[in-house]
């Protein structure tokens, strides 16, 4: 019974995510796309994505200590954790997300 409320919660769990942008280009077109589908993908219904364009709010980058753009920033589940790029490589950023483990 208890490993079926854990699962319960586990399904439920929402994913904080927060893409950092610098205005519309390509690379933060297709990082914008990317997320989207690995989230459609990975985490149907359990998700919210923030993207914040830096070029309108530059003050915003302190705060999550973004360095390049883009930049994805998991807030939720914890531990934080970053990925630089435009999330083109879909294992990688599974991995880094921690929706999949590395296998080597």
């Amino acid at each position: 019974m208890r490993e079926e409320i854990t699962e319960d919660l586990g399904e439920s769990e929402v994913w904080d995510l927060r893409l950092y942008t610098a205005g519309q280009t390509p690379k933060s077109l297709a990082a914008i796309r990317n997320l989207r589908k690995i989230c459609e993908e990975h985490l149907a219904g359990r998700y919210r994505i923030e993207v914040i364009d830096l070029i309108q709010h530059p003050q915003l980058a302190r705060g999550d200590q973004i360095l390049a753009v883009p930049t994805l920033v998991r807030k939720l589940p914890s531990p934080i954790c970053r990925i630089i790029g435009d999330l083109s490589n879909t294992e990688r950023v599974l991995v880094g997300l921690d929706l999949r483990h590395h296998s080597e």
